[in-house]
């Protein structure tokens, strides 16, 4: 069997192995398995024989492409395969609110003091805690809600029609900030988010255009610590 494609110039691929991959609802398997051509008929499959990590990790690099190697910011605290956390220290951003229900229209526009926060790409998915000390987290540093719109309980960003990058690397931290920023806090996920008396509209208004600091007292702690976060997993 011979399959013909054109990617910018012709390649000939000819069928050597197949993967054939068992399973039940609860757990799978893979063998991997020669395979003979012949010429007067399908081909065949050999035995099957065990999957090494060393087919395994030339099987992605074959259906990956080529890798290139990049230079880490210190921002940067965890990354794996297309994933990558980082933190921001605390800044001043502008915001945009945009609510069916005329809610928080007062804040459309204005700046706002940030809390120091972690930020969690993976799979395409953004998810944001944030922290109580302005300096680099550790893997032992608990983590807390981050006071923001749009946001579920475990952090992650209803993205809608964000603006995102495609891709969770290093050179594309800038991107995915920007598209959180740039797009419209529209609702509340949850229903708590804050230890301000004033709930949401009353901690965002009391700091709307303030150059004082973000009051990291208002915020919610969570026993979930760095590590879990880069595990996706809830502490």
């Amino acid at each position: 069997m011979q399959v013909n494609i054109s990617i910018g110039e012709n390649h000939r691929f000819e069928l050597r192995e197949a993967l054939l991959i068992y399973g039940d609802r609860r757990r799978s398997f893979v063998t991997r398995h020669q395979v003979t051509p012949h010429k007067q008929g399908p081909p065949t499959l050999e035995a099957a024989q065990p999957l090494t990590l060393g087919f395994l990790e030339s099987l992605v690099r074959s259906l990956s492409g080529s890798w290139k190697a990049e230079i880490l910011p210190e921002d940067v605290l965890a990354n794996g395969d297309r994933m990558i956390v980082w933190w921001t220290a605390a800044c001043h951003r502008q915001m945009f609110y945009e609510n069916s229900e005329q809610k928080a229209t007062g804040l459309n526009g204005r700046t706002f003091p940030q809390p120091p926060l972690v930020w969690r790409v993976a799979g395409g998915d953004l998810k944001i805690r944030a922290i109580t000390v302005n300096k680099r987290p550790g893997a032992a540093t608990t983590l807390a809600v981050a006071p923001f719109w749009n946001l579920s309980d475990d952090g992650r960003v209803c993205t809608g029609t964000m603006r995102r990058p495609d891709n969770a690397t290093a050179a594309s931290i800038t991107e995915w900030e920007r598209g959180f920023y740039e797009s419209a806090f529209t609702h509340a996920n949850v229903g708590r988010i804050t230890r301000h008396p004033g709930g949401f509209e009353g901690l965002w208004s009391d700091l709307a255009d303030k150059r004082q600091p973000f009051p990291v007292k208002t915020l919610i702690h969570l026993p979930q610590t760095l590590a879990q976060f880069v595990r996706d997993e809830r502490g």
